[in-house]
């Protein structure tokens, strides 16, 4: 029997702009409603018999915020339309006996991060459902993606074929390229392919800073002033790195085997 950590933030946004603008009789919107607990009654029948645990962000900042106050500041305001369906969504996901968290202080990833951590230790197989390519870094023999919106799932050996590096080496891959979504600022200039051949010639973060002379001689352009433009920006890097790496020691007042489904 497995665990299924469930994203419900991610798919929250993901279900809101997919579907169509629908309403009920009163002409409330319910777009974002239909689609989670539609992909919420898709985890139960392909995961039957299994634990389902639902994550939501709580409002306000994080601790990602102290760290660098620009964090997420890009982003737009929830829209109105989307912002009265999430007490529905929570009420419902309670209805159907759901455990539902919500944390504040950190992410939705975070508390996910915590509790595929805890489910790992005592043996029990992890399913994260999400959209979030962040999440591939807690990706493990034990720990497995699947997106129920586009029907995928992604293991270890997914990973690579989708970025070109093992999970260990995507927090070090968010670092160098920088997160537009969530304003992490990464090393200007640095795009996909730099940062693969960073990776993949020299190392995670500490090996490409520890061997800045061996910069110019990567197969990949501008390789000759790389180096340089690394070393400018490397608390930058480094900043970029804490910001991206998902927390897996959350303090939790349930641990992932006390959360039971209930009728």
């Amino acid at each position: 029997m497995a665990v299924v950590l469930v994203d419900g933030s991610s798919y929250l946004f993901r279900a809101f702009h997919a579907l169509p603008p629908l309403t009920n009789s009163k002409g409330q919107p319910t777009g974002a409603v239909k689609g989670v607990i539609n992909m919420l009654r898709s985890l139960q029948k392909n995961y039957a018999g299994s634990k389902i645990v639902v994550v939501f962000d709580a409002k306000g900042k994080t601790f990602r915020n102290d760290m660098y106050s620009e964090y997420k500041a890009n982003r737009p305001p929830m829209p109105d339309d989307l912002r009265v369906q999430i007490q529905p969504i929570h009420d419902i996901v309670d209805a159907m006996g759901l455990p539902r968290l919500v944390i504040e202080g950190v992410e939705a990833d975070d508390v996910i991060g915590t509790l595929a951590k805890q489910a790992t230790e005592q043996g029990i197989e992890t399913v994260i459902s999400t959209g979030d390519k962040d999440m591939a870094q807690l990706v493990s023999e034990h720990v497995t993606l699947i997106n129920t919106m586009t029907n995928t799932a992604m293991d270890r050996e997914g990973v690579v074929e989708k970025f070109g590096i093992p999970p260990e080496r995507i927090v070090d891959y968010l670092a160098l390229m920088g997160d537009k979504v969530d304003n992490i600022p990464g090393v200007p200039g640095v795009g996909e392919k730099t940062a693969l051949a960073l990776l993949t010639g020299l190392g995670g973060l500490d090996e490409i800073f520890a061997n800045l002379d061996r910069v110019a001689d990567l197969d990949v352009r501008g390789a000759k002033n790389l180096g340089a433009k690394l070393e400018a920006n490397r608390e930058s890097a480094q900043l970029s790195y804490q910001l991206a790496t998902i927390k897996t020691d959350c303090e939790l007042a349930l641990a992932a085997d006390d959360l039971k489904s209930k009728p």
